[in-house]
């Protein structure tokens, strides 16, 4: 794997050659004032086909903002490259298990984080419905997001290996 890299980067339009280490993307990095998340260093270890890169922690602090993607001199689709390092971490099964918490949970009702019943009952308090328009209201098309889902093999993408 680590000598595709670069070239699965490449073929997604991610040229990361021309990085010329300026910094400008850890810099300006919201995320990276907060955490450890160094994208400049994510770039290089990319570059240099470090298949360590894909089972990097930071990897995942990234909140694809794309302020370092818009700010780079050289134009380089950073963001874009993260989020394209990251699905081939999912590929190879490398992935925090709060992402797969989170995938679950899609899985099995639809959303991110389901709504409790406390939630529900702050909802009816302020005047609205219980449960909002999306497929946790609707079993019908609750149903049809798990078809969708299991033919995409999205569930067995986020299973443990």
């Amino acid at each position: 794997m680590s000598e595709e890299l670069l070239k699965l980067l490449k073929a997604e339009g991610l040229d990361l050659l021309s990085c010329m280490h300026c910094g400008i993307c850890t810099g300006s990095c919201p995320s990276g004032r907060h955490t450890g998340l160094n994208t400049r260093r994510i770039i290089r270890d990319a570059r240099k086909n470090r298949v360590a890169v894909l089972s990097d922690y930071d990897l995942w602090l990234c909140t694809t903002c794309y302020t370092c993607q818009e700010r780079c001199p050289r134009g380089i689709p950073i963001t874009d490259a993260i989020l394209e390092l990251r699905r081939l971490a999912v590929r190879e099964g490398l992935m925090l298990p709060e992402h797969r918490f989170v995938s679950r949970m899609v899985l099995e009702c639809g959303h991110a984080v389901p709504l409790d019943e406390e939630t529900k009952k702050k909802r009816v308090e302020l005047g609205l419905d219980p449960m909002p328009e999306t497929v946790q209201k609707d079993p019908e098309a609750l149903e049809g997001l798990k078809t969708l889902l299991k033919t995409c093999k999205f569930d067995e993408l986020v299973a443990e290996k």
